[in-house]
């Protein structure tokens, strides 16, 4: 058995693109309309986890070519979610948490919970679904201004 993706409904694909690529820093790597279903998918990847072999290879399925991945739904028909709370969470590591959390903040993402620790930090999506970063290896030295931010909404 092995991880294939993870897959959350949105209601803004272009909105939750921006955020999740611009933002966050993921790649698009694929992305199929699907009329018959009145769908949309868009497949992403953290930037360490790209395979140049076969990114633009056609004969790979993008659902099995990037692993793991995020797989964005975007039902056209529109559609009311609950909160995404109930969905947990998605993991991502990262070389520097401040500096993403820096960057985040700089795109106008509220960091719910910020990297006080030096390790652990959690933002939210455009439609709520809740992102934890994690710093590879070591934690980071504590410093501000993360150790004096309070937590902000939900995480």
């Amino acid at each position: 058995m092995r991880y294939l993706h993870a897959m959350v409904r949105v209601t803004d694909l272009d909105r939750s693109v921006a955020f999740y690529c611009d933002a966050l820093g993921l790649v698009e790597v694929a992305r199929r309309d699907v009329p018959q279903g009145r769908f949309t998918l868009a497949f992403l990847s953290a930037p360490d986890d790209l395979d140049p072999a076969v990114i633009d290879d056609p004969h790979v399925s993008p659902a099995h070519a990037f692993k793991p991945a995020l797989e964005l739904t975007y039902n056209w028909d529109v559609e009311a979610y609950p909160t995404g709370r109930n969905f947990g969470h998605l993991a991502f590591e990262v070389d520097d948490i401040y500096a993403v959390c820096g960057q985040l903040l700089s795109a106008g993402v509220m960091i719910s919970r910020p990297p006080r620790d030096g390790k652990m930090a959690f933002v939210r999506s455009p439609d709520h679904i809740s992102i934890e970063l994690l710093q590879r290896g070591a934690a980071l030295t504590p410093t501000e201004p993360w150790i004096s931010m309070p937590n902000a909404g939900e995480w």
